[in-house]
């Protein structure tokens, strides 16, 4: 622009100065200056222009991802809500198979409490609970140790103590003090025994 100026003002001080013969040489060199710098001056605002409609553009685009990256966000909480509830439902269904034989039997055990009887229908009573809650535990595939009359198995059985005796064989199990349980194969609990110590026989 200022080249433009410049060459505005030397044709101008050239007209005062009564200079008829100017060099056709620069004056056509001028006028190509001229003209380059107006195109100069035409190019820029295309240029911002266009450097404008890429920063929509990119802003277009950010915004989109932003959106996107939100959606994700809420989906994969959605998500992980389900699968807990999915889980708790999963595992109040577990218990309510567990729990349902055994309400049967707390029944029994009220009725027992509040009946009048004598001393031996009250055991059979309490027998006939039992009985019902070992089925209610077989429902379930739990089932007792075996323990009195077999041989002491320190995988499922606990020794509290020893009876010392020649008419068992040694480590035969003579009492149960606590049942064990156990699940299928798994052991829940060992059952708490005294064992048989015969002298005239060598432990193994």
């Amino acid at each position: 622009m200022t080249r433009v100026r410049d060459a505005f003002s030397r044709w101008s001080r050239m007209g005062q100065d009564g200079e008829k013969n100017m060099d056709t040489e620069t004056m056509q060199n001028d006028s190509a200056q001229v003209d380059v710098e107006a195109g100069s001056e035409q190019e820029h605002p295309s240029n911002q222009d266009a450097a404008q409609v890429e920063i929509e553009q990119l802003r277009g685009e950010n915004s989109q991802l932003k959106d996107r990256l939100a959606r994700a966000q809420a989906e994969f909480d959605n998500a992980r809500k389900r699968e807990a509830k999915e889980r708790q439902a999963a595992r109040d269904y577990a218990v309510q198979g567990a729990v349902e034989p055994f309400l049967s039997v707390m029944d029994n055990f009220q009725l027992a409490l509040k009946a009048d009887g004598s001393a031996e229908q009250l055991r059979n009573g309490v027998e006939l609970i039992l009985k019902q809650m070992e089925d209610a535990l077989r429902g379930l595939n739990v089932q007792a140790v075996e323990s009195v009359g077999s041989q002491f198995d320190p995988r499922i059985h606990e020794a509290l103590g020893s009876i010392e005796t020649k008419e068992h064989p040694d480590h035969e199990v003579l009492e149960e003090i606590r049942r064990g349980y156990k699940l299928r194969d798994k052991l829940l609990r060992p059952a708490l025994v005294r064992i048989a110590v015969n002298p005239a026989q060598v432990s193994e």
